[in-house]
């Protein structure tokens, strides 16, 4: 049997559905567009004739400026329990997320998050949406997460933006032959089953002119995602065979994410923030190609030479050279020789480009003001601050949403790691050694009924860290030191001032939270190192109040305890 004449899957079916929704509204051509006039190739396609292509990218700076304003933070997840009815489990959830909040603190760092959020931003400023789709390793206990292009994600309804609405969710996956059939074979498939896995040419729609030029043997492979009776369920398959079919991942939200640039009414992609930017874009480079044209061509002298008047024309083009003329009066050269001097261009082209340039930079909230481009001898770093936080009031909406989205990926990290903790999920705990007093590391199983209790709700603590931010905080940690509040008698009154900053305050948020467990810390090693003395006191008076006898009996208790710690 040819493979062509194989059925084609029903996931298959539903992906050409996607597929030629995606053909008939532009995403394909649309992708390929935004990202070639982001990276500057803002010719292609253009027919010169031969002429060099000039160009002034305004659109990329705009894009790198936008991303870096949400970038501006530093970003942490931090669990809390909702569990409120139960008040003896209190203090136990209290604990719990504190361990949740470490490991995701981890999880963020060795996964690189911060890394793959600023892609994510920017592809939706290029290309209106950012996607994440989270896996999860069962063996190592953590998820694995996955940046997925717009034009790789085929959503049940198009007009609907989120996520958890969705009927059904495609992921378009293009891997290596040989790494879809381990993947198949992990997931059971039998051999001959595996001989359908087979390279393909369906990469017309993969995003961006470098990806349709593949080496290796390549093949699709489909990931569905569905929910029924109110958990997700997984599927994959290639165009002929099912790999996987409805595996029930045990969660209840779709394990994927999304930041829309800014929202589309009716659209479930958004509007990103180039392709509005192109139309002005094109007409500066046409108007600079025109400049540089009429420059070529007008703006340098012409010779007008009458060659048969001169013995040696060449020597006209030779610096410096010595002409010779057939009889002729030196006085009358310039009737020989003589030149047309160079046009002058208008200067309302050149005004009309740098308008075109700067008024669409200020409608985009990317002009010289907003990006920072002041003087800093000439203003405060707080005057500086107060200007570019109130330039920066319009990207407001992308940073709530940015945030969101950070919300749903922590929500989706919660999920799985509940779902799969049948043993339990092994967590570390710092702590401090009361025999040596320093700080050590132990792990600590939680239960999944505990997880399951903890009705674990999301909380993203964000931290201004850009280079005026990092002054004001740093004068703000100066003034709390020289005013007292970081003594451990004042501590209540560090808590409060802690508790009372919004989230997104210029003043060090997450660097006053550590501030204080670190004191917490201290105190707690001080109070064991007081009991200890008290115990050692009490041992004392008890030693010099006893008889010879209780005596002679605690110095031989002594002794032994001597004797086995060095046996130790």
């Amino acid at each position: 049997m040819y493979i062509e004449e194989i059925q084609k899957t029903d996931i298959w079916q539903l992906y050409e559905k996607g597929r030629n929704y995606h053909r008939r509204t532009g995403i394909y051509t649309d992708t390929d567009r935004n990202y070639r006039m982001y990276n500057g190739n803002q010719w292609e396609h253009a027919n010169l004739g031969g002429i060099e292509p000039t160009q002034q990218n305004f659109i990329k700076p705009i894009v790198k400026y936008k991303v870096s304003v949400i970038h501006d933070n530093l970003y942490a997840i931090n669990y809390s329990s909702l569990n409120f009815e139960n008040q003896e489990f209190r203090a136990e959830a209290e604990r719990y997320c504190k361990l949740l909040n470490s490991y995701a603190a981890r999880i963020w760092e060795q996964d690189k998050m911060d890394f793959k959020g600023r892609r994510l931003t920017k592809d939706a400023a290029i290309n209106d949406e950012g996607i994440l789709y989270v896996d999860f390793d069962r063996e190592k206990m953590r998820p694995i997460n996955e940046i997925v292009k717009k034009s790789e994600i085929y959503y049940g309804n198009e007009n609907d933006d989120d996520i958890q609405n969705q009927p059904y969710i495609l992921i378009r996956k293009r891997m290596a032959v040989s790494n879809a059939v381990d993947f198949a074979r992990s997931k059971g498939m039998s051999e001959d089953k595996l001989e359908l896995i087979v390279g393909d040419n369906d990469n017309y729609e993969e995003s961006g002119e470098a990806a349709k030029d593949e080496l290796d043997n390549m093949v699709t492979v489909i990931y569905k995602l569905y929910k029924k009776d109110g958990t997700v369920y997984f599927s994959a398959s290639t165009r002929q065979v099912v790999i996987i079919k409805d595996v029930d991942l045990g969660i209840s939200l779709y394990p994927v994410a999304h930041f829309v640039w800014e929202e589309k009414e009716g659209s479930a992609r958004g509007e990103g923030e180039v392709r509005c930017l192109i139309p002005n874009q094109i007409e500066v480079n046409r108007t600079l190609m025109r400049r540089v044209l009429t420059a070529k061509k007008q703006a340098y002298p012409y010779k007008v030479v009458d060659v048969q008047k001169i013995k040696n024309p060449d020597a006209l083009d030779t610096v410096g050279g010595t002409l010779q003329v057939n009889n002729q009066i030196v006085d009358d050269v310039r009737k020989i020789v003589t030149t047309i001097p160079p046009a002058q261009m208008s200067p309302d082209v050149v005004q009309l480009q740098q308008e075109l340039i700067n008024v669409t930079r200020e409608l985009a909230g990317a002009g010289d003001t907003a990006t920072g481009q002041v003087d800093p001898e000439a203003a405060s770093g707080r005057a500086i601050l107060a200007v570019q936080q109130a330039s920066q009031a319009p990207m407001t909406e992308q940073k709530e949403s940015y945030k969101n989205f950070l919300e749903d990926v922590a929500k989706i990290w919660i999920e799985y790691l509940t779902a799969y903790s049948e043993n339990g999920v092994n967590l570390e705990e710092e702590f401090t050694d009361p025999n040596t007093g320093k700080e050590a590391v132990r792990t600590v199983t939680v239960p999944k009924v505990s997880m399951e209790n903890l009705q674990a709700t999301v909380k993203i603590d964000v931290t201004p860290k850009s280079v005026y931010d990092r002054f004001a905080q740093e004068r703000t940690i100066e003034n709390l030191l020289l005013s007292g509040l970081f003594s451990a008698q004042r501590l209540p009154e560090l808590k409060a001032y802690f508790e009372a900053l919004d989230d997104d305050s210029v003043a060090p948020k997450m660097k006053l939270k550590k501030i204080i467990e670190y004191m917490e810390t201290e105190q707690r090693k001080i109070a064991m190192i007081d009991a200890r003395a008290q115990m050692v006191q009490q041992r004392a008076r008890q030693f010099l109040m006893g008889d010879p006898e209780d005596q002679s009996s605690m110095i031989a208790d002594a002794q032994m305890q001597l004797m086995a710690q060095r046996g130790a």
